[in-house]
């Protein structure tokens, strides 16, 4: 009688059943969405710490600074308030300079809210997540309670944009942190309404909001982030509104991009998301919730057939 070497048949059954599964689920895997962009360009809009639309307001004396120059929309030149001498660089209102700031910094703001692709975050708290270079869309408004944590990978370009179509809101004591590369000069929030900082908030970046941007007390743009710093930036319209002890820190230098060297975004329609559409919303350490939801199926269909094919080896 010949000896049969081999898997038993249900363990074949089972090893087909585990490469098709497989393979369905890489197929599903979004590659590409976290591919590195391009940062939106600033212009002129980069000369300046603060830029807003209806005015710039603080209350007096209360340890508020703007380290670097600040611009307001000629039409509001009237409308900055409650600042001492020194508490400003340099401050531009009625004049070209502003004027042109203003217009570079919206052509800024339409780049990022065009930057593809994304991952879906609406509803997601950015608190205690740790992202990696690319672009995020909140659909509704976002909240930020905790520590952000952006990981640059070691890219050469680590560029986040965060899309925002409604208010971006931190909880108190909230920050945005970097690691591995990342830097306020290559973080872009685009925010469609306004931006609410909330007591001791520790921000980061270049905010964009066009509704206005608003600083509780002890908030700061841009303090610890060194050379890289960040802007408070009202595009078209809206106040700069400054409470007490409050600090925005642009970089001390100038924001140099190398050569990247990663891989660029795939070009194929069915692994590129474009706005309002093919966005991937994600669940616990930035994995796409329908892989999640596919990986699940496919377990319970290896366990299903595994337990058939026993039971049939054993009758």
């Amino acid at each position: 009688m010949s000896t049969r070497i081999g898997l038993p048949r249900y363990s074949r059954r089972f090893g087909v059943i585990a490469a098709i599964a497989s393979g369905v689920a890489l197929a599903a895997l979004p590659t590409g969405v976290l591919a590195n962009v391009a940062p939106p360009t600033l212009l002129s809009a980069a000369n300046f710490a603060a830029i807003a639309g209806t005015g710039i307001t603080n209350s007096p004396g209360t340890g508020t600074y703007i380290n670097g120059a600040a611009a307001v929309d000629p039409a509001n030149a009237s409308s900055v308030t409650g600042f001492p001498p020194g508490y400003y660089a340099s401050l531009d209102a009625a004049d070209a300079v502003a004027l042109q700031a203003q217009t570079d910094l919206t052509a800024a703001y339409t780049e990022a809210a065009n930057a593809t692709p994304f991952i879906n975050l609406t509803g997601t708290d950015l608190g205690g997540l740790t992202l990696t270079p690319g672009v995020y869309r909140f659909t509704s408004n976002a909240q930020l309670t905790g520590t952000l944590t952006l990981n640059g990978e070691g890219q050469a370009n680590p560029t986040f944009i965060f899309q925002m179509e409604a208010e971006l809101t931190t909880a108190s004591g909230s920050s945005v942190v970097f690691e591995n590369g990342a830097s306020g000069c290559a973080l872009y929030w685009q925010i469609t309404s306004e931006a609410t900082l909330g007591s001791t908030t520790s921000f980061q970046g270049n905010l964009m909001a066009q509704a206005g941007i608003t600083m509780d007390s002890g908030a700061t743009i841009g303090v610890g982030g060194a050379k890289d710093g960040g802007r408070a930036l009202v595009s078209t319209s809206g106040p700069l509104t400054m409470a007490s002890d409050n600090i925005v820190d642009e970089p001390t230098g100038g924001c140099v991009y190398a050569a990247s060297t990663t891989t660029s975004a795939p070009t194929s329609s069915t692994t590129t998301p474009t706005p309002g559409t093919g966005a991937y919303a994600v669940g616990p350490g930035g994995v796409p919730l329908d892989l999640i939801a596919l990986t699940l199926v496919c377990v319970g269909v290896l366990a299903t057939s595994a337990g058939f094919s026993l039971r049939r080896k054993r009758a």
